[in-house]
């Protein structure tokens, strides 16, 4: 799979395990994905380079979103206009 693919695919299991308010600690989250803490955490500062607004919450003991947020990646159908189909056009 290609190294991309498997990083979003990283990022969606953290997303729904903060939504889930799940992750547990550091360590535990690691362990969970079967990753290092180091990737771990470069993979949280990705999704906050991504503008995701990742905390960790000491009293949950789970990172958690400060805000609601959403995340999708990947490609939708998309109904075109006239303009869409020429981009000099418009």
């Amino acid at each position: 799979m290609n190294v991309i693919i498997k990083q979003i695919e990283l990022i969606k299991r953290i997303d729904q395990l903060i939504r889930l308010q799940a992750t547990g600690s550091p360590n535990d989250l690691a362990h969970r994905l079967q990753i290092s803490k180091t990737k771990l955490y470069r993979t949280i500062n990705t999704m906050r380079e991504l503008n995701a607004p990742v905390i960790y919450d000491v009293t949950l003991q789970s990172f958690v979103y400060e805000k609601a947020v959403g995340f999708r990646f990947g490609f939708f159908k998309k109904e075109l206009n006239t303009s869409d189909l020429n981009p000099f056009v418009g």
